[in-house]
């Protein structure tokens, strides 16, 4: 199958084409074209996502990046002649009322190129910003009424969770905008070792800290989530406390870093609390963390480079050791042959390597990761995840109502 896959829940508009081939234990991930802007600068003035703004910034950019990725790919092929049918433009200037900007681009655009041998689009309809979400689905509908291509509805969590089948280094890093690698020389995909079940996956992002317990590719079962902040978010809030600018996560690993290298700051005062460590169930929290965070700084007063960088460690250590403790009894519990960690925080070395160093006390366990570059909010595991539903629920497009969830669960 050739899948386009659309990307717009939070503040990445994110666009790829896709080639799929093979079952759901082995299959092979081509991708022909890929293309993603970044919003971080423009909502770093807020400390966070706006998402007025960012639906704004996803109606403004899909039509430039579609582009890009049927460039990419070899697809887009220009007409002599405009192919635009009365009826069909009705319905999309209707579909697209709310996204001004984006029917402009999409009338403009579509008449003059060919129909290319797409076979389905996979959209995130949820978990996410829902007027942000609600341009990517429009879209989405806008194109498959243009076209005649059948849409599959994506479970943004459940992409985060498939990204790690996509494993190759040469895949641009998609915290910078839009990538210049040459995507149309990649080759196919696919992992050396299989997803054994019950697999375990633990997703940690700016929005979620979630334990999903795997029976196969397809039936999934939340048993453990955040109660109150998400691990991304409370990176985010505690960099602010400290002065750091946003997004939070990479700057506070970097001053943890500075502190765990200082042979000087190895023995410290500071000593946060590890909320729920010793619980039974698989929950997190991390409010309260981040208010002993807050106390602490007050405690202080004024803190010193070497104070802020001491805090960042402990705070870094905090999470992980909380991370690290509640899946390992997860592991044990429900006896998962495959650990898979996904989302953007998986790409903080500290976390990564904590994980690495437990899995080895279950050499029979599995740790799958997915390539840095596909850590954080992307098209291609959007695209992926729609061929995995493909295979697992063939009619789960027919049934699932083509509508924003922004809460979203398994």
């Amino acid at each position: 199958m050739l899948i386009l896959g659309i990307e717009t829940s939070c503040d990445e508009t994110a666009v790829c084409i896709v080639s799929a081939t093979g079952d759901k234990n082995s299959p092979v991930f081509s991708i022909l074209g890929n293309a993603l802007n970044s919003q971080t600068k423009i909502h770093e003035q807020y400390g966070g996502v706006f998402p007025a703004l960012a639906k704004r910034e996803h109606s403004k950019n899909l039509i430039p990046l579609f582009k890009k990725v049927l460039e990419e790919s070899g697809f887009e092929k220009k007409l002599t002649t405009n192919n635009s049918q009365q009826t069909t433009r009705e319905e999309i200037k209707k579909m697209l009322e709310k996204e001004p900007e984006l029917l402009e681009q999409f009338l403009h655009y579509l008449p003059t190129i060919e129909k290319p041998p797409i076979d389905a689009i996979a959209v995130t309809v949820g978990p996410g910003l829902e007027p942000a979400l609600w341009v990517g689905i429009n879209f989405a509908r806008a194109l498959s009424l243009a076209w005649g291509i059948p849409i599959i509805p994506v479970n943004h969590m459940e992409g985060h969770i498939i990204s790690v089948l996509v494993n190759r280094n040469e895949i641009s890093n998609t915290q910078f905008p839009i990538s210049n690698s040459k995507t149309k020389d990649y080759q196919p995909i696919t992992n050396n070792s299989p997803v054994l079940f019950p697999a375990l996956a633990l997703l940690i992002s700016g929005g979620h800290t979630e334990l999903i317990l795997i029976e196969s590719w397809g039936k999934y079962s939340n048993i453990g989530q955040t109660r109150d902040d998400a691990v991304g978010e409370a990176f985010d809030k505690v960099a602010r406390m400290l002065g750091l600018p946003y997004p939070g996560g990479p700057q506070i690993s970097a001053l943890a870093e500075i502190s765990r290298n200082n042979a000087e700051q190895t023995q410290t005062n500071f000593k946060l609390p590890r909320p729920m460590l010793h619980t039974k169930d698989f929950d997190f929290s991390f409010s309260g963390l981040k208010t002993a965070v807050l106390y602490l700084l007050k405690d202080i007063g004024t803190p010193t480079k070497a104070d802020r960088e001491t805090i960042a460690r402990e705070f870094e250590d905090a999470v992980t050791e909380v991370l690290v403790t509640k899946t390992k009894k997860a592991l044990e519990r429900y006896g998962a042959q495959t650990l898979i960690i996904g989302g953007g925080v998986i790409a903080n070395t500290h976390i990564r390597k904590a994980f690495e160093k437990m899995v080895t006390e279950y050499p029979d366990t599995g740790l799958f990761f997915p390539n840095l570059a596909l850590s954080t909010d992307n098209a291609v595991m959007i695209a992926c995840a729609g061929y995995m539903q493909h295979l697992t629920k063939p009619s789960e497009s027919t049934r699932t109502p083509l509508v924003a969830k922004g809460n979203l669960s398994f």
